[in-house]
C-alpha cells in the first residue's frame, strides 16, 4: 500500500483528486443551500397556493433520488410561484424559475451518466454554474415575495 502511495503515478494525480473532492464539497454545499432557500421560499407562499410542502425540499439531499426529485421539485416550485403571484396580482415572467430549473435538472442528470473524463468535467462545471443561476433566480423571487404585501382576504 505504501508503495502505491509513493509511486510517481499516484503523486501525479493527487492534485486532481483534491480539486475533484473540493468540487463535490462545493456542490454539496450548494445543494444544502438550495434546499434551505426552497424551504424559505415555500414558507412565504400561502398554503393553498403551494404545490409542494416546504419539508419536501429536503428530499433534494437524498442521493440518487435527487436526480428524479430535481424535476418534480422544480416544476412544483414554478407552479407554486405562479399561483402566489397570481393571487397577489403581481406581474412576473411566465413560469418563474422554470428555465433555470430545467437547465440545472438536466445538467445534473447528465452529470450522473457514465461519461469520459473530459465530458464529465465540462458537465460538472455546467452543473455548478446552473445551480448557482437557479439559486440566484429563486432568491430573486423570494425577495420579491418578502417585499410585496400579501393580499389576505380574511378580515
Amino acid at each position: 500500500m505504501e508503495e502505491l502511495i509513493n509511486s510517481p503515478e499516484y503523486q501525479k494525480i493527487l492534485p486532481y483528486i483534491y480539486i475533484l473532492l473540493s468540487g463535490f464539497i462545493l456542490l454539496l454545499f450548494l445543494l444544502i443551500y438550495l434546499s434551505i432557500l426552497g424551504r424559505k421560499t415555500l414558507l412565504l407562499i400561502k398554503k393553498e397556493n403551494r404545490c409542494v410542502t416546504p419539508e419536501q425540499s429536503w428530499l433534494l439531499l437524498l442521493p440518487f433520488f435527487h436526480i428524479y426529485w430535481n424535476f418534480i421539485f422544480m416544476r412544483r416550485l414554478v407552479d407554486s410561484l405562479n399561483n402566489e403571484f397570481y393571487d397577489r396580482k403581481e406581474e412576473v415572467e411566465e413560469n418563474p424559475t422554470q428555465m433555470n430549473g430545467y437547465f440545472y435538472a438536466w445538467s445534473f442528470l447528465v452529470l450522473n451518466l457514465p461519461l469520459p473524463a473530459f465530458i464529465f468535467f465540462v458537465t460538472f462545471l455546467l452543473t455548478i454554474v446552473s445551480i448557482i443561476l437557479y439559486i440566484a433566480k429563486i432568491n430573486e423571487y423570494k425577495k420579491q415575495l418578502e417585499s410585496s404585501p400579501r393580499l389576505d382576504n380574511s378580515f
